[in-house]
Formats: C-alpha cells, structure tokens, sequence
C-alpha cells in the first residue's frame, strides 16, 4: 500500500510593508494641509486687512495681524457706498436667478430623463450644444434684445438671461436618469398625475442634485460682473461687486483708507456664499458622492 500523500501547502501572499504607508499617510496630510494654506491664503490676507489700521495697511514689510483691530473700515465703507441698496439688489438677483434655475431646469430635466416624447434627443443634442457656447458671445445679443424688450435699468434684465442653464438642466437630467422608472408608473397606476410626481416623488429624490445647483447658481449669479456692468446704467440698481469695482476706480478715495475699505467690501460680498455653503455641504457632499458612483 502506498503511503498517502498530502496536498501541497499553499504558499502565504507576500505581505505588504507596513511602513511604507505610514509614512505615505502623513505625507499626503503634509501636502494636502500645504495645498490648503496656498489656496486660502488670499482670502485670509483679505479678511484679516478688513480689520487693519491704515498703517498696518501700508506697512513694509507687510504685515499679517492687525496690531490694532478696528471696524472703521467698514463704518467708512457704509458712509461712501450706499451698501444695504447694493447688498439687497444683488440679493435679489441671485436669489430670483437660484430659484429660477431649481424650478425651469429640474422641469426640463425631468422631462429629458422621463418622459417620452418626440425630439427628446434633439432637445438634449441643443442642451449640449449650449454647454460648449462661452458666455461671453451671448452678452451682445442679450444685450440687444434687453434693450428691445425695455429692460435695462431692471431687475428682470438682470435675472431672466440667466433664469435657466444648460448645466443646470444636465445636471438635473443625469441625477433623475438614476430614479427606477417603476417607481414613475406605480406612482401613475395609482392615478398620480405628472406634475405631483414630478413634485412629491422626483424632486425629494434629487436633493443633493438641487443642492449643488443652487451652490454653483447663487455664487455664479452673486459673483457676476460683466452682465451687471454692462445692463444697468442707474448706480441704484448696482450690485455689490460692480459697485465695489467703481469704487475702487475712484480717485477721490485715499489710498490707505481705500484699500481697507475693499477689503471691508470684499468681505461682505464673500460672506453670503459662505453662507450657503456651510448650509447646504452636506447635500454638496453627497451629490459630489453620488455622481462620482454614476
């Protein structure tokens, strides 16, 4: 009788070092934290010289913190700009454009990811198409039809040529493209009509996706200047970031006092986005998250 054999022990994987990921972990802290100061350090420079003195402001070399805090530059700031008028105007605009934006482009949305109807990729080809069109080639014609339609000095010719995007509307497509399209014919089984579905079922689904459409609307509608600039004629219809930039063109204001009062602007303008992007991170996140796994 032969002897019984046994099968071969397999041979353990090779171990992977330990060390070399210790060490790769802090080191992409180390540059990620290196990466962080960079990039925030102009905002930084800029909050910290709202609060600066004129002398800290015109020292050499320059100086970071404020030997002496003070709120003398936004007090002169309020005295010279009339910023509650500009601050409401440009609150105005960007909130009626964000709203806008959430409503016509989860509409349109919707439909290009869940109805059928005819000319349903056209229409989606044209959405594209506007995507790669830079903003810019559209300010003369805007221009010229706003000047037709007797709306510059208003506040509807500052919101209705930004009233609904291109981005927007893919943006809202892709998310609703990932709702079951079973859940839509339970819903009209039971005898739901498009638009409760479209506004109790669609859009609870899609909040991150709305989340980061209102992120990137309200700041690109805040921040706007060109458009602003070139639609109103009225120094009471300026928002905050055209009427900071005529000021700064101003050669009656000092040159010390001036620039503390920019940096005093500046601030303000910044804060609002801030604002609505520590409120809605989360939702920002997520939808940040959920495109990634599409």
């Amino acid at each position: 009788m032969s002897a019984p054999t046994t099968a071969p022990r397999p041979v353990p994987a090779q171990a992977r070092p330990r060390g070399r990921g210790r060490v790769r972990t802090p080191l992409l802290y180390v540059v990620a934290s290196l990466g962080l100061l960079v990039m925030s350090a102009p905002f930084l420079w800029m909050a910290l010289s709202a609060f600066k003195t004129r002398r800290d402001l015109t020292a050499s070399p320059p100086v970071w913190i404020p030997s002496e805090w003070t709120l003398s530059n936004f007090s002169a700031l309020l005295d010279q700009l009339d910023m509650p008028r500009h601050f409401l105007n440009s609150l105005i605009v960007a909130v009626l454009v964000t709203l806008c934006n959430l409503l016509f482009c989860s509409m349109l949305g919707y439909a290009l990811a869940k109805l059928e109807f005819t000319g349903r990729s056209k229409v989606f080809g044209v959405v594209l198409a506007a995507l790669m069109v830079p903003g810019n080639l559209l300010i003369l014609p805007l221009y010229v039809l706003m000047t037709k339609l007797g709306l510059i000095d208003t506040y509807a010719g500052l919101v209705l040529p930004f009233a609904a995007g291109a981005f927007g509307v893919f943006l809202m497509r892709q998310f609703m493209q990932s709702i079951p399209d079973e859940l839509l014919e339970a819903a009209r089984i039971d005898g739901a009509g498009e638009w409760y579905i479209f506004w109790r079922i669609v859009l609870p689904l899609v909040k991150p996706a709305l989340a980061t459409l209102t992120i990137f609307t309200f700041l690109g509608s805040w921040n706007n200047f060109v458009w602003p600039l070139i639609a109103t004629n009225d120094p009471g219809k300026y928002t905050l970031p055209v009427a900071l930039a005529t000021f700064a063109n101003d050669p009656n204001r000092t040159v010390g006092g001036g620039n503390g009062m920019l940096m005093a602007g500046s601030l303000l303008v910044v804060l609002p986005v801030l604002l609505v992007f520590v409120v809605l991170q989360r939702h920002f996140t997520q939808g940040i998250a959920t495109a990634g796994l599409k």
